[in-house]
């Protein structure tokens, strides 16, 4: 496989994130559902706390993508649903500081939203990862 990052600007280095990831000769592909901080029984856990909800989610999507045989360096595309944007800013370093260590460098879209699937989620996590 075959990666290329494109960056026509440097402001999104600040942000830990690329404009774009070109990907050539890829054997795998996989498309996550969102990841959201919920336990092993599928219940929504960690209410009104954004920082605990972005851990969980992403150890859930690092769950996921393990047992696919990926990493976090493998994301391509990262989409991140939050009912509240100024917290998920204010926790930003929680996220990327992870991302950034595993290598990720993704391209993606950080979305406000007025709910999630349930009314305790805050911010749900969608990845596209390629090998």
């Amino acid at each position: 496989m075959e990666r290329r990052i494109i960056n026509p600007w440097t402001w999104q280095d600040e942000f830990g994130y690329v404009q774009a990831n070109e990907v050539r000769g890829a054997q795998r592909i996989l498309y996550c559902s969102g990841q959201a901080a919920n336990d092993e029984t599928g219940t929504a856990v960690h209410a009104g706390d954004m920082r605990a909800q972005i851990t969980l989610a992403l150890d859930n999507l690092e769950t996921l993508l393990h047992q696919a045989g990926f990493t976090f360096a493998d994301i391509m595309r990262l989409n991140i649903y939050t009912t509240n944007v100024d917290q998920f800013l204010e926790n930003y370093d929680a996220f990327i500081t992870r991302l950034a260590e595993a290598g990720c460098q993704h391209a993606g879209s950080l979305i406000g939203v007025a709910r999630l699937a349930f009314p305790e989620m805050m911010i749900e996590i969608e990845a596209t990862a390629v090998a």
